[in-house]
């Protein structure tokens, strides 16, 4: 890929601002020298102003969201894409949220521009598990781990029970609750059925990758090739 159409591709710019970069010598090697805008040279070698380029695609992020943040550009407010370099959101392909958290909802969230990795973990059929720590308006029935567990849970409003769902209390407010599926609000709703309101919510985990402890909240970095894997490492009978 010639070096206006990487850059472009990576957010820089337009095509014409990427060509005045590197007019201007904006756009050099490791060893300062300036490039041509029809050279291809090798992705870690090249400098815009002196600092690295973005890792190319595919690339998948891992972000540990804050509240009031939404995962959609066209929902009103502020949303996740504003704790990434700005060039991020100007990506092609572009960047996509695997399962969005509502603007309430905080904790782990992956961004990727793979789709073939966003459709296997989110397609139906997968399984794929995800951990949700709640925290509730009024204590635990005693109930919930039974209900949540049956297989017959309707939500309001839907016709297809939900697939069965473990429960652990961690204490008389607040409890861990396993996903194999992802429906609206679900965690909400499933409480909201058991006569209860979800004060708090976070997502601890997708699969077997947890949100890792040294993540702070609004931070964001690229997921490894091994926590990819990790993913998958834990299947939905586990």
């Amino acid at each position: 890929m010639k070096l206006v159409k990487l850059l472009a591709n990576l957010g820089y710019g337009s095509r014409k601002d990427v060509q005045r970069l590197i007019r201007y010598g904006a756009v050099t090697d490791a060893t300062g020298r300036t490039l041509g805008e029809n050279e291809v040279p090798p992705h870690a070698g090249i400098r815009v102003r002196g600092e690295t380029l973005d890792p190319p695609a595919p690339l998948t992020l891992i972000i540990n969201k804050p509240a009031g943040y939404t995962c959609s550009m066209e929902d009103p407010g502020e949303t996740i894409y504003e704790l990434l370099p700005p060039r991020f959101a100007a990506r092609n392909p572009g960047l996509n949220p695997i399962g969005r958290l509502d603007k309430d909802t905080t904790g782990l969230l992956l961004l990727t521009d793979d789709g073939k990795l966003l459709h296997r973990i989110i397609h139906p059929k997968s399984h794929c598990r995800k951990v949700y720590h709640a925290t509730l308006d009024r204590p635990l029935s005693g109930n919930e781990a039974a209900l949540f567990a049956s297989g017959t849970l309707l939500l309001n409003g839907e016709s297809k029970p939900l697939l069965p769902a473990p429960l652990e209390v961690l204490g008389e407010k607040e409890a861990l609750v396993t996903l194999h599926e992802g429906r609206y609000h679900q965690v909400r709703r499933m409480f909201a059925a058991a006569e209860n309101h979800v004060v708090s919510l976070r997502r601890l985990a997708i699969g077997g990758l947890s949100l890792p402890d040294e993540l702070a909240e609004g931070e964001w970095r690229e997921l490894a090739s091994e926590e990819l894997d990790a993913i998958f490492a834990v299947t939905d009978t586990e």
